[in-house]
């Protein structure tokens, strides 16, 4: 059927992106991603090596007049974040993202659009597939994992790349070049609570927190917008001396997003809880009208569940959520507006008389990286929860004097006229990993404009691609 996406400029690295859309790819599951790059690298008659742990490499050989030039890396991740409104009928594992035009932008219908960092991936492919674009040669890896762990960087062997400039395609303002990035560590904590059955005269009602914009955790952390999970505990936290005893939560979805949605199945003794809790959701929804203004709390009643928490154990559960640090936690203080420390409460889980939490940290620094940390995990020990700290990855420091940063200023400036901006970004990018595996690789980070990844609303801006193709193009040029 025909897609006027695909017809967009420029048209190989649409059309790529595109054919990579139709392939389901969620983090942990890229095994149909990762076979079909290593078939389009055959395809082109290129070595193409696959590692055991997915990662796929493409070794192309420079044009002619380039052979002396360095070796460049392009680098971009294979897996996207599977987001999807609740309204929305979507299966990811078996149907493909379907993209469409609005504007100046590219959207999906009611899901993610897996413009992070599928825009990169089709760049990468469509220089590969090229014959008339002179470049270096060029080692493109693709990794696996990126969205939740970083695995494949982690992974990724010595000695299989011998270039000494990554070019990572994973930035999403088309004129901002990222030279230093954020590291990361997960919290998540377990309590094993007791249940009972609740008193015969409680009423039980379903809490519905929804229409949040959500987004990435790590970027987007900074502009203060409603996370469900918090929003919930409010509510609950404000009446919870009304005989509130949990049944169950399902708050958030995925690690490195922002959550959007919260959903809970409460019993009350007093029946003026009602009319409390409403009031309580309405004076949120004013409080967060101006950065997140399609909050929607809804109070409904329900049948009465089996089984509750204790009181004791639920009102546990309210302090250790309410005291759990959640947003921005230092600023920066050598780059005016950056984020130098963040946490993001992901995941809210009650079910089964099991309280688990999932939650992200992320810093530029390691030692405040571990603070916020212990900080988040504190109030969930206090409680008597099992705390696991994991998936640690490092930060990647700026390094101002870098070439390649100098060859991509010069570049940027002569075709548009204007100067880049150069910044660290409040997020995990796999060039701190990286760096770590192959010492003294000269790096950057740079792509199209992308807003609201990691959410139903990501868009990619349809002449940002444009203007972020010719720049890695002059680029490889120039080199």
């Amino acid at each position: 059927m025909h897609n006027p996406v695909r017809q967009l400029a420029p048209a190989p690295v649409w059309s790529f992106f595109e054919d990579i859309n139709e392939i389901p790819r969620p983090s942990k599951k890229e095994e149909k991603i990762s076979a079909y790059m290593v078939a389009f690298g055959q395809s082109l008659n290129l070595r193409t090596v696959q590692d055991p742990i997915g990662n796929v490499i493409i070794f192309k050989p420079a044009t002619t007049g380039m052979e002396n030039r360095p070796t460049v890396i392009l680098q971009s991740h294979l897996d996207m974040v599977h987001q999807k409104n609740a309204d929305t009928a979507f299966d990811f594992a078996t149907q493909g993202i379907q993209s469409y035009i609005d504007g100046e932008w590219v959207k999906a219908k009611g899901t993610t659009l897996g413009a992070d960092n599928g825009m990169g991936m089709a760049a990468i492919m469509a220089l590969l597939a090229s014959t008339d674009i002179p470049h270096p040669a060029l080692e493109a890896l693709f990794t696996i994992d990126e969205e939740t762990g970083m695995t494949g960087a982690k992974e990724l062997q010595q000695g299989l790349l011998q270039g000494k400039i990554l070019l990572n395609l994973d930035t999403e303002d088309d004129d901002e070049f990222s030279i230093g990035c954020a590291g990361g560590i997960d919290t998540n904590t377990k309590y094993i609570c007791q249940q009972q059955t609740p008193p015969a005269h409680a009423q039980a009602f379903r809490i519905a927190v929804s229409g949040l914009k959500g987004g990435h955790s790590g970027v987007d952390i900074h502009l203060e917008r409603g996370n469900a999970n918090k929003i919930m505990n409010r509510l609950m936290y404000d009446c919870r001396t009304y005989g509130l005893q949990i049944a169950s939560i399902d708050g958030g979805s995925l690690r490195n997003a922002i959550p959007r949605e919260s959903f809970a199945i409460v019993t009350v003794t007093d029946a003026q809880w009602v009319s409390i809790a409403k009031q309580r959701a309405a004076d949120m929804q004013l409080e967060f009208q101006l950065q997140d203004g399609g909050l929607q709390i809804s109070i409904e009643p329900v049948a009465l569940p089996a089984q509750v928490l204790s009181i004791d154990d639920t009102q546990k559960i309210i302090y250790a959520i309410q005291a759990a640090h959640n947003g921005v936690y230092t600023m920066s203080s050598a780059i005016a507006g950056l984020v130098q420390t963040s946490s993001s409460l992901a995941r809210v889980i009650v079910q089964d008389g099991t309280f688990i939490t999932q939650s992200l940290q992320r810093s530029s620094i390691e030692s405040e990286k571990m603070d916020v940390a212990y900080t988040v995990a504190a109030p969930f020990a206090l409680i008597g929860a099992v705390v696991e700290h994991g998936g640690a990855y490092p930060g990647w420091a700026p390094n101002p004097d870098s070439h390649i940063l100098q060859v991509l200023k010069d570049n940027y400036q002569k075709l548009f006229a204007s100067a880049p901006k150069v910044m660290a970004i409040h997020a995990g990018l796999e060039c701190g990993i990286l760096g770590e595996r192959y010492h003294g690789l000269d790096m950057i980070s740079f792509g199209p404009t992308i807003k609201h990844p990691h959410s139903p609303d990501e868009k990619v801006h349809i002449a940002s691609v444009e203007k972020f193709w010719t720049l890695l193009c002059a680029t490889l040029a120039n080199i």
